[in-house]
């Protein structure tokens, strides 16, 4: 073993998570080899009795529309990510299209701008209900209907999206985190699961010499990076509304507490936590940029633009002297297109070694 890969093991060790618990080899393997036309196994209930799917049939009319709404959606609220998905083939466009709505609605459930007027746990339930029928063959709107065709045309497992439902729970009942394992299960909730979901749409490249596993993991890992992002840059935002997405224990290693993120305090223990929590995100990021490289070739660029954006988040965090809690890091327009063509070669480069 070199010394980068026990560097690696050590910080995963160090910073990293269990897996088994969350039968996340089972969504790879069910998800790696079924054939999404034939395949009755994707979908579980209890974890253990499989239920067939029922291939629905839709108008083609219907299905555009259903498909075009997706398309308007991602357009208008993840722009940078819907750029990157212009070089993928038309279904796959349209099937990460679907899967980016169903897990903004799902999102909107907990932190939309109704959700004070909802009773989240109860909406919740009856939202992994009709998941189910989703991936029955029985959606509920147009919308639903995108999903419903795409969960039939990929070998997509029902589980991440179900785990996702589970991470939106743990917003209405959880507002702080004791530790990394704790805080890092939440991320694998509300956004590893996104990259599980994925894969099988962006397909892996014919030639690539990484096994499935390491390109799911690093999928995975790419999620996890994000969403450390977004606490980082969201650490003020997530305050004022009682919430606290870090670490308690790290907090207390550098003479800190929630009332300080309360009270808006950035002072040299501040900063020093800061840089901690930004090298581990990177840390993700590193990970993901493996995988990221075997993915198939046209689903590249929208991975490299999303990677390569949030890493822009981080270095705005710097650039604001680590203040986060009265300052929100954000990267301009000018930054972001000019991101763009360097996203795109390295989409079509070459790793420079074999990844197992």
């Amino acid at each position: 073993m070199n010394k980068a890969l026990r560097a690696i093991n050590s910080l995963l060790s160090k910073w990293g998570f269990s897996h088994e618990d969350l039968h996340l080899r089972d969504i790879v393997d069910r998800q790696s080899s079924s054939e999404p036309s034939s395949n009755n196994s994707l979908l579980t209930k209890d974890d253990d009795e499989n239920v067939a799917r029922r291939r629905p049939e839709f108008d083609p009319a219907f299905l555009n529309e259903a498909y075009e709404r997706c398309r308007c959606i991602c357009a208008e609220y993840a722009k940078t990510f819907y750029l990157g998905t212009q070089l993928m083939t038309k279904e796959r466009q349209r099937a990460i299209w679907a899967i980016y709505v169903w897990c903004r609605r799902t999102d909107e459930l907990v932190d939309g701008p109704n959700a004070d007027c909802l009773s989240s746990v109860g909406v919740l339930d009856r939202w992994e209900e009709r998941l189910e029928d989703i991936f029955n063959g029985r959606p509920y709107d147009v919308l639903d209907a995108a999903l419903t065709d795409t969960v039939h045309e990929f070998p997509i497992d029902i589980k991440p999206f179900k785990d996702m439902i589970e991470g939106m729970r743990l917003d209405t009942r959880k507002s702080q985190y004791e530790n990394f394992q704790e805080l890092y299960l939440y991320c694998y909730y509300v956004a590893g699961t996104v990259g599980l979901m994925s894969v099988p749409v962006m397909g892996i490249a014919p030639e690539s010499p990484a096994s499935v596993h390491h390109i799911y993991d690093a999928a995975l890992y790419l999620g996890i990076g994000n969403q450390l992002t977004n606490i980082l840059r969201d650490v003020g935002e997530d305050a004022s509304r009682g919430r606290v997405y870090l670490p308690q224990d790290e907090l207390a290693q550098f003479g800190l507490c929630n009332e300080d993120v309360y009270l808006r305090k950035v002072n040299d223990g501040w900063r020093e936590f800061m840089k901690e929590q930004i090298t581990r995100a990177r840390f993700y990021f590193n990970l993901a940029e493996e995988g990221a490289y075997h993915l198939d070739k046209a689903s590249r660029w929208p991975v490299w633009s999303a990677l390569m954006l949030y890493k822009k988040i981080l270095d705005a965090i710097e650039e604001n002297d680590y203040d986060n809690l009265t300052k929100r890091a954000y990267v301009g327009r000018t930054k972001k297109l000019l991101m763009l063509p360097l996203a795109y070669s390295r989409s079509i480069a070459v790793p420079a070694g074999p990844a197992v």
